[in-house]
């Protein structure tokens, strides 16, 4: 079952700007990464989830009604966790959480104290004071503290020190186990390729790709890095007919991708070129995402 539809969702704002014919759709506790930089279209399609916008076409539903004209009905069962954001400063994190308690009417606040705990926030701190990690932290509790069924992340871990971005995937991990429906947003590939069950790269607002993750472990390509002995040979590798990934100049190294079926290909090139070091590295989902936002192809 679909339990959130995004569904050739188009709104223009002029100069390439927007998202255009985009469509995706979140089963029943699936983790879904939506992947791609700032300004890719992320944000606009999350925000007609929420149904701050409306879309020119398309449409986006979440259990099977209209994010725009059901907004009110279905934010009780969502957990929204926005990229950007804005508190009252004049209030402590603890009379913020109230002031959400009292608008969600929620009964308890057990399962407010067990995020506090879990993300080591100290509520009583006047918002105004808090640091851009710990006002993080208290958006997360937030967004969570009802324990909704869908939880839809924008950027969830921007602002997070490491060790945090670390508990925060490993909360997203339980709430999976759990039941939970999620879409992820974001440009950060460690915590989309820990999280998500399948996942859409999003370029200049088109989706560009969707796959599953464990898709990627079985690519059918190699990438290798290899340090050329002179200039001569860096610069053959260079003009090879391969997708170089990344190029060193001073150092003579060369990062690129080959296709099973151009190993041969590739071996003859490098028998004729001067090697000085010559090793294979695991094909990332950051090597695949860089397909699109090298140029690249699908099949390159």
């Amino acid at each position: 079952m679909s339990v959130i539809e995004v569904s050739g969702l188009t709104k223009d704002y002029g100069h390439g700007r927007g998202v255009f014919d985009v469509s995706i759709n979140v089963e029943q506790g699936e983790c879904y990464g939506f992947l791609g930089p700032n300004g890719a279209g992320k944000t606009t399609t999350i925000r007609h989830l929420m149904g701050f916008s409306r879309p020119d076409s398309g449409s986006c539903r979440i259990l099977g009604l209209d994010c725009r004209d059901k907004a009110p009905q279905l934010k009780s069962g969502v957990g929204y966790l926005p990229g950007e954001l804005a508190f009252p400063e004049d209030l402590t994190g603890r009379g913020f959480l109230r002031y959400m308690k009292n608008l969600r009417r929620i009964d308890s606040m057990e399962y407010c104290e067990k995020l506090l705990d879990r993300f080591e926030l100290d509520p009583t701190m006047e918002i105004y004071d808090m640091s851009l990690g710990m006002r993080r932290k208290l958006a997360v509790v937030t967004a969570f503290m009802h324990d909704p069924d869908i939880l839809i992340l924008d950027e969830p871990t921007s602002g997070l020190d490491p060790i945090m971005q670390d508990v925060f995937i490993n909360y997203i991990l339980d709430e999976k186990a759990r039941g939970k429906t999620i879409l992820l947003s974001s440009h950060m590939f460690h915590e989309v390729d820990a999280c998500c069950d399948r996942i859409s790269i999003i370029k200049e607002g088109h989706i560009v790709a969707t796959f599953r993750t464990e898709e990627i472990q079985r690519n059918d390509v190699y990438i290798y890095q290899v340090k050329l002995s002179d200039e001569g040979s860096y610069k053959k590798m260079l003009s090879g007919g391969f997708p170089v990934t990344n190029s060193d100049e001073r150092h003579k190294e060369v990062r690129l991708s080959v296709e099973t079926g151009r190993l041969a290909e590739f071996i003859e090139l490098m028998s004729s070129l001067g090697i000085r070091d010559f090793r294979e590295i695991p094909y990332t989902l950051e090597d695949y995402f860089m397909h699109f936002y090298r140029g690249e192809d699908e099949n390159s």
